[in-house]
């Protein structure tokens, strides 16, 4: 990839070691934790979700399609579980897949849905019902405690015996709860939220440290960021103190100590774990956990991914850093859309911290590669991997019988599609346009309403026009994409800038603006190829952002082949090697449904 370290923000924790020196060394994480409140303000914010409205193109169909995948599931069905294992009376029909009614992670797509919900003023209603039926939930079982699963997976989670992830799955409540509070407003989800926290402070609370690290073996999702969410919510640090209980030595220990030791670690249980070290930086102060975060993001996006900005192999790092190709041929299950999603969480903070634009490099090829080309158009069904084996082809959810992982994160990832477009400083006095997606934003202390029109990619240029209800006077950003091969062209009202910016940086327009002000700009999108980094041979066509994957055809692909399953059967087909993909045409991964592909050529 194009990202370097040169220009990034990061203070290691230790200066990198020998291997004969790390024996010397003691782990920033090896001393208890202690909770102090010193809150990190961001260097630059996101505007808020209801400040942004996506207009026509690829980002405003896709959060269509999502939304009419999110009415077709009925409020019944997705309480369905939690009510049977309350004592409750239902008689709605049971979802298949991961949320059938023997499932271990039953429950967790009602909490994925309840985050998706929060972010789209159309859903509110059903949100807010789905609220209050698992609020019932949670009375009948007493305590706090609220789950689709019985108590008895607990004692087996204490026991070391084998469980599927129980705190993985209420995180996704919990997460769910927090977000119908603070986006929807919904102050009875605050009170579910709080019950459940209290239980799970009480439970983990009655184990041992050295127990405790033997727990976070098993995945836990984000159980120490909601928790350090909720106590910068109420400012109780209490739950802050539960949050760190779910501080993972063995992971952040090294990372945290500038080493990749990420080999043979399943990539989506501990991406999680980073986004919630980033919280804790930021409600603290605690430079230990800045570094966890600051560190593996780097190594992640230069190291241990794909052209398209994703990463993970059969659900795993299965090599050592810049092994890709390598590593490509174990597993036809390349990139899973949960890492994506989690991934573009975590640019989200770091990006914060510094305002360094070429996050948002790394930020615009995931949206664009991975999370636009891994939605169905129209059913907005969504994908499990975004496979990079030669002859793949994209396979997607059913509509009531899969839910898996990745359909939870899909459907709260294209519920705010708008999130990342704009962002301000603290001081409120510069715009920073980061995306280049149709769209207008609302910024009622400028009495501004800004419009974005574009078609990019499709089209290689942006405008954005203002409408003042009087003049103000700030600094307009506009991100110069780091692939572009030149300084960009920019007008301001039809007339050419003297000023420019390279690439990898932010073109800064300073003046008062006035009603009626356009900016237009072009966006050039030069063909590149980026070989992988352990074989100069193999290669990925970029044109800007893009990946311009072969298209293989359809041969012998038929309907089962593409639903249901979430991987494409590769191997049980005849081989498609590299001769043949650099016969194939080319064209935008994000476009190819239906069809195989490659995102890998020979040079």
């Amino acid at each position: 990839m194009k990202l370097t370290r040169r220009g990034f923000t990061a203070t290691l924790a230790a200066p990198l070691l020998m291997a004969q020196d790390r024996l010397k060394y003691t782990p920033p994480f090896e001393a208890p934790l202690e909770f102090y409140r010193a809150d990190v303000k961001p260097k630059i914010q996101p505007f808020a979700l209801n400040r942004v409205e996506l207009d026509h193109g690829i980002f405003n169909d896709a959060a269509q399609w999502n939304r009419g995948y999110m009415d077709r599931l009925s409020e019944d069905r997705l309480v369905h579980n939690f009510r049977l294992n309350a004592g409750l009376p239902s008689n709605a029909t049971p979802f298949g897949g991961w949320e059938e009614p023997k499932g271990e992670l039953r429950g967790h797509f009602t909490g994925h849905y309840l985050s998706a919900a929060a972010r789209q003023p159309s859903m509110k209603a059903k949100g807010d019902q789905l609220v209050a039926d698992l609020a019932q939930c949670q009375k009948a079982l007493g305590g706090g405690y609220l789950s689709a699963f019985p108590l008895e997976f607990w004692d087996r989670l204490d026991a070391r015996t084998k469980v599927w992830a129980p705190f993985y799955t209420i995180h996704k409540i919990m997460a769910g709860m927090y977000d119908m509070h603070t986006l929807a407003g919904n102050k009875q989800a605050l009170d579910v939220l709080i019950g459940m926290a209290t239980w799970a402070d009480k439970w983990t609370e009655s184990k041992s440290e050295a127990h405790m690290q033997e727990i976070l073996q098993t995945e836990f999702g984000g159980m120490n960021e909601v928790l350090y969410n909720l106590a910068a919510l109420t400012g109780e640090g209490a739950w802050a103190r539960a949050g760190d209980r779910f501080t993972k030595k063995a992971f952040f220990n090294p990372l945290a100590s500038g080493r990749d030791e990420l080999q043979g670690l399943h990539v989506n249980t501990h991406i999680p774990q980073v986004i919630g070290a980033a919280r804790r930086y930021e409600i603290s102060g605690d430079t230990r956990f800045h570094d966890v975060a600051d560190y593996f993001w780097y190594e992640v996006t230069t190291a241990r991914s794909y052209a398209t900005g994703g990463t993970s192999n059969g659900e795993a790092w299965l090599g050592q850093p810049h092994q890709l190709a390598a590593e490509l041929g174990k597993s036809v299950a390349t990139a899973e859309c949960c890492c994506a999603y989690n991934m573009l969480k975590l640019t989200r903070h770091l990006y914060g911290w510094s305002g360094d634009p070429r996050y948002f490099d790394y930020y615009e090829r995931v949206m664009l590669n991975h999370r636009i080309g891994t939605i169905l158009p129209d059913k907005g069904y969504t994908q499990y991997y975004l496979s990079h084996t030669p002859g793949a082809w994209k396979t997607f959810n059913t509509e009531d019988q899969s839910f898996w992982c990745c359909t939870g994160t899909g459907v709260e990832e294209y519920s705010k599609l708008q999130d990342s477009i704009y962002w301000r400083d603290g001081g409120n006095d510069g715009l920073f346009v980061n995306l280049f997606i149709a769209s207008e934003l609302t910024w009622p202390e400028k009495k501004l309403r800004l419009r974005q029109e574009t078609s990019f990619p499709a089209a290689e240029t942006t405008a954005l026009s203002l409408k003042l209800d009087e003049p103000a006077a700030f600094a307009l950003r506009v991100r110069v994409p780091g692939w572009m091969e030149r300084d960009p062209v920019v007008r301001l009202n039809g007339r050419a800038l003297e000023e420019s910016a390279m690439p990898g940086s932010y073109l800064a327009i300073r003046r008062t603006w006035k009603d009626g002000d356009r900016v237009e700009m072009e966006l050039p999108m030069g063909t590149r190829m980026e070989a992988m980094p352990d074989d100069p041979h193999k290669v990925a066509v970029m044109k800007g952002p893009l990946v311009m994957a072969a298209d293989l055809g359809d041969e012998g692909l038929t309907k089962e082949m593409q639903f249901g399953s979430n991987v494409p059967r590769v191997r049980g087909l005849p081989a498609v090697g590299m001769p043949a993909v650099g016969k194939a045409k080319s064209v935008a991964l994000n476009e190819i449904f239906g069809r195989r592909y490659s995102v890998y050529w020979s040079s």
